[in-house]
């Protein structure tokens, strides 16, 4: 016989038991663990600073190939020398 009695079985999913969600106001977090004050603090300071620097703006390149980008499509061309590599 034991000191404390057996805790009573705790409803599963399937039998329509609702899971606690963490973390809702932080980004980036998992919802099924709740985190630490330290890493709160760094994942919401990370967000601002993500959301505080501009996007870089797509310049073009000077004195690269024309057309499509040769590393992405497999063969460079050069003074009418196709490499393909």
């Amino acid at each position: 016989m034991t000191e404390q009695p057996t805790p009573a079985p705790q409803p599963t999913e399937a039998q329509g038991a609702e899971t606690p969600t963490f973390n809702a106001d932080v980004p980036h977090a998992t919802p099924e663990r709740p985190l630490s004050e330290t890493a709160r603090r760094a994942l919401l300071e990370a967000a601002a600073r993500r959301a505080a620097e501009p996007t870089p703006e797509a310049q073009p390149e000077h004195g690269g190939p024309r057309g499509p980008e040769p590393t992405r499509y497999g063969d460079w061309e050069k003074k009418g020398l196709a490499v393909d590599f």
